[in-house]
């Protein structure tokens, strides 16, 4: 089978992607799987350390960027789509997946006008807007969550839930024999400022600091600061710009602090992992928030808006949990209910099953 996966942009969409891919390439070897979406470097270098090959085409997004930016992203929309047809041309795949991200669109319009099944992935509560229109073309529509069922009424829609990566399915969780309470704080690729801001004033507050393990991906541009700051209070904490090795992360961690992006709420449900969800407040369509009450309203987590944020408060929240193992165990059980570890298997099984059908 020939497959093209579009979309990408962020790790949001190209994670689950690569999950997919993984998968596709895992049932079958000898499937032939190319990426296309834009030429950032966290497409380049993520699907060139996979072994996956990638196209990028003249694209950008329009939602959220002032009106000169939008005329220059809608200017680029001819020469995208013209691009993709020449990519389908070449590469005669069997079936496009689009997985969101403005990418997907030119992509998935130019496939479906050249006869090609199309199918697309929704990785939150509510859609983004590429992916509002191709549900009109689309022969299935995958979905991560019960709830975005309302906005796509269609026979043609399955809930899949969001596929997570191999690696991160594969991480097993460290049996807790005497060791140290595990804090994971994450805020994404580049590290949330605001997370990183109430952690380190959160030192102050904790009832006892010196019993946590802290283990903090800052992003690049906190790092020293944050190092700093735990440095001064005399705790050794791991503090890294970027975690490779997220697995080992997770599967170190009794509680994690993080946004609240679909690939991370997909990751922590599918491991059982208990969170506070901190959702950025300027994701599109306020979507972050939307994704982590889904969880929090199952008591699969506990969420804290970045307005109502301070030091003081955390600190409360953490210890809270690190002082009663019971209520950890609790959420990590309810949040593990929600998980669809087989989110990415289900959707490729559809997709084979389709092209069957047709």
């Amino acid at each position: 089978m020939r497959i093209v996966i579009a979309g990408g942009g962020t790790g949001g969409h190209l994670f689950p992607a690569v999950a997919l891919a993984e998968t596709f390439r895992a049932q079958d070897p000898a499937d032939k799987i190319l990426f296309v979406g834009t030429k950032n470097s966290l497409e380049i270098s993520t699907l060139s350390e996979r072994g996956f090959d990638h196209m990028g085409i003249a694209v950008a997004g329009l939602k959220g960027r002032d009106l000169w930016q939008q005329v220059r992203s809608l200017a680029k929309i001819p020469k995208g789509f013209f691009q993709a047809i020449g990519i389908i041309w070449r590469f005669n795949p069997d079936i496009i997946v689009g997985v969101g991200g403005y990418a997907s669109g030119p992509v998935a319009l130019a496939a479906r006008l050249m006869g090609k099944k199309v199918v697309i992935h929704e990785q939150n509560i509510l859609p983004g807007f590429t992916n509002r229109i191709l549900a009109r073309i689309a022969s299935r529509i995958f979905i991560s969550f019960p709830d975005t069922l309302a906005m796509f009424k269609s026979s043609k829609t399955v809930i899949t839930g969001n596929p997570v990566r191999r690696e991160i399915l594969l991480a097993k969780k460290t049996k807790k024999t005497n060791r140290r309470f595990k804090l994971l704080i994450v805020g994404g690729s580049q590290g949330a400022h605001a997370i990183n801001r109430a952690i380190t004033e959160a030192l102050d507050y904790f009832q006892k600091p010196d019993q946590i393990d802290f283990v903090h991906q800052t992003g690049a541009n906190d790092l020293k600061w944050v190092a700093d700051i735990y440095e001064h209070h005399g705790i050794d904490a791991t503090v890294k710009p970027f975690f490779e090795d997220m697995a080992s992360a997770y599967s170190c961690a009794d509680l994690i602090v993080c946004r609240a992006g679909a690939t991370t709420i997909a990751e922590l449900t599918a491991l059982g992992k208990p969170a506070i969800y901190i959702p950025f407040p300027f994701a599109v369509n306020n979507h972050q928030e939307l994704n982590a009450r889904y969880i929090t309203d199952a008591f699969g987590g506990e969420i804290l808006l970045e307005k109502d944020l301070s030091g003081d408060l955390l600190a409360r929240k953490i210890d809270k949990y690190f002082s009663n193992p019971e209520a950890l165990h609790d959420m990590s059980a309810r949040t593990a209910a929600l998980g669809r570890p087989e989110a990415a298997d289900y959707i490729v099984d559809e997709c084979k099953r389709l092209l069957v059908l047709s």
